[in-house]
């Protein structure tokens, strides 16, 4: 691991790519710098596409529409639920071409002892210390706790955030934890049946025994929902402590060969993995 210091800034970007988890999945080559801010398979509803450039909310942009205010690559359109290319199609509005908002995707090796956090003139360092200044306006996607690591997602797309952190959309995560003490099969049941903690239900999704000694196991689990230390909890519930806890994955995305406290963007192949609906 590279030192840390106070005030320490980003390190130089990771050139090496996260890896899709379907074997045989080739990654896709790198993308230009304008297929990176608007992949093109992110196709968007015009309403919504007035909304994020600031036009008006969407209820007032279908009224735009509607108005026949609206022109798409030179054509008035007045059918709500049109949808457009931001990258690549010409919106216009009462004669005013819009820029749309510029979208980034950034995953990121968290290290120890940095918070998922965006305060201003924090005693303690915040992912967003390990990124490039003119990305300051990105908010992490979901969280790891203080004391934890791995990979996190981070963005200034509200609704690419939603779809990977809300449970009705089923995004698994997969965890490494070691504890203390040899685990029998009776704690991996418990976790997987749930846990009461605090008047909330713990729970994985899936939980393998990877190694056990007397002094410490390793445990790989596979958690949806995401509640606040969760994983954490359901040993503590149980009397065990985890000595260590890293995010390897993300829905299909591993955190594969990303070095401790490097950057990376997501490809469009990745992006599109994440969003398969869109």
């Amino acid at each position: 691991m590279e030192g840390w210091r106070t005030g320490h800034r980003a390190p130089q970007n990771e050139t090496r790519r996260l890896t899709i988890a379907k074997p045989g999945t080739r990654n896709a080559e790198p993308l230009t710098r304008q297929q990176l801010i608007f992949p093109r398979f992110l196709m968007v509803r015009l309403q919504k596409f007035l909304a994020d450039a600031g036009v008006a909310s969407r209820r007032a942009s279908e009224k735009i529409i509607l108005a026949g205010q609206v022109r798409v690559n030179g054509r008035e359109v007045r059918e709500l639920g049109t949808k457009v290319d931001p990258g690549h199609d010409r919106v216009e509005v009462d004669g005013m071409r819009l820029k749309p908002k510029r979208k980034i995707y950034v995953a990121l090796h968290k290290p120890r002892k940095f918070l998922c956090a965006r305060e201003e003139g924090s005693p303690r360092r915040l992912v967003g210390d390990l990124l490039p200044r003119e990305w300051s306006n990105l908010y992490s996607v979901g969280r790891l706790d203080y004391e934890s690591e791995g990979l996190i997602f981070l963005t200034n797309d509200g609704d690419f955030c939603l779809h990977m952190t809300h449970p009705r959309y089923g995004v698994r995560k997969t965890y490494l934890a070691t504890v203390e003490g040899k685990l029998g099969t009776e704690v991996l049941r418990k976790v997987t049946q749930g846990i009461e903690d605090a008047g909330e239900t713990l729970k994985a999704e899936k939980a393998r025994l990877l190694s056990a000694s007397n002094s410490r196991s390793v445990v790989e689990l596979e958690m949806c929902e995401g509640k606040n230390r969760e994983v954490r909890r359901m040993f503590e519930a149980q009397g065990l402590t985890v000595e260590r806890l890293q995010r390897i994955k993300i829905g299909p995305i591993r955190l594969g060969e990303l070095r401790e406290g490097k950057w990376r963007t997501l490809t469009e192949s990745e992006i599109k993995s994440l969003l398969p609906k869109l």
